[in-house]
């Protein structure tokens, strides 16, 4: 029989751990309404402004933009992986690594030259835990991601695809579906074209367009905000997706935390009770012997 000193001492260590694994589950449910509202806010913005890039790419019209055109040849790749700086959120950052690994592995077959880039002390350690060396490191995005330091990275990115430096550019993060379901997903960002977010153009197929004062200036200004907005869009998605996974992740070690007192209370009951029934035989044992 456990000694009940030792699991009343065991049971107050678990009990301090529940009270710690609750008021993380309550942060992180904070924190995921906080950055719920935000990527809301972004979505319609977002998708919208996807879909009519898409619509322009599809509607040959006689007009270009360098982020919308295919390359004839991919030489360089590049691929951004969007992971936490904090852990205990379950399998969050796992099923992303699981993802990007094979899609890694895939590029550099075909590829000459593929860059990893990861966002994520997380992130950062598993890539090199698997052999995988990053070029940039980014470890200043929490659950609030801010436009300024996703439109320095976004801008980066297409200095480095106008100018050829790199000919496709691929992120890694979990997609928010709902509190339910997310989906670790790696996607195609650039060139634009390869998007297909815009399969609503209408019943002909094509949306037609009238380009005030031209085509040109427009597109100058609504391709670059497009990748900029898609690309936050993501760090969004990416930034809820952490806090879902972290409250329930809390919410399950609080549960188990409170199976385990329950249990050890019996224990603990049983062991004291097994206790104070060995005090009293030897206190009968002896009374019988001083009478004898």
């Amino acid at each position: 029989m456990a000694n009940a000193r030792a699991l009343d001492k065991r049971r107050k260590s678990i009990r301090n751990i529940r009270k710690i694994t609750r008021t993380m589950e309550l942060i992180a449910t904070a924190r995921y309404k906080k950055a719920m509202d935000r990527a809301h806010a972004a979505t319609a913005y977002t998708d919208q402004l996807t879909k009519i890039v898409s619509q322009l790419a599809a509607a040959g019209l006689q007009v270009s933009h360098p982020l919308l055109e295919q390359r004839p040849e991919t030489n360089h790749a590049r691929m951004l992986v969007l992971t936490s700086n904090r852990g205990l959120c379950g399998g969050y950052n796992g099923s992303v690594l699981r993802e990007v690994m094979p899609r890694i592995a895939e590029l550099r077959e075909n590829i000459p030259d593929v860059v990893v880039d990861c966002s994520g002390k997380r992130g950062i350690d598993g890539l090199a835990f698997r052999g995988v060396e990053t070029d940039q490191q980014f470890r200043n995005f929490e659950d609030q991601p801010a436009f300024d330091e996703v439109d320095k990275i976004a801008s980066h990115y297409l200095n480095l695809f106008i100018t050829g430096k790199m000919d496709r550019l691929d992120i890694a993060y979990t997609k928010f579906i709902s509190t339910s379901k997310q989906i670790a997903k790696v996607e195609t960002l650039l060139p634009l074209a390869s998007l297909d977010e815009g399969d609503d153009v209408g019943e002909s197929g094509i949306t037609e367009y009238e380009f005030l004062p031209s085509a040109e200036s427009i597109l100058e200004e609504i391709v670059p905000a497009s990748f900029k907005a898609r690309l936050f869009k993501c760090f969004l998605d990416a930034a809820v997706s952490e806090q879902v996974a972290r409250m329930i992740a809390m919410k399950g070690a609080t549960e188990n935390a409170g199976d385990m007192i329950k249990q050890l209370s019996m224990t603990y009951n049983r062991a004291r009770q097994g206790q104070i029934t060995g005090e009293i035989m030897e206190i009968i044992g002896g009374v019988e012997a001083l009478e004898g």
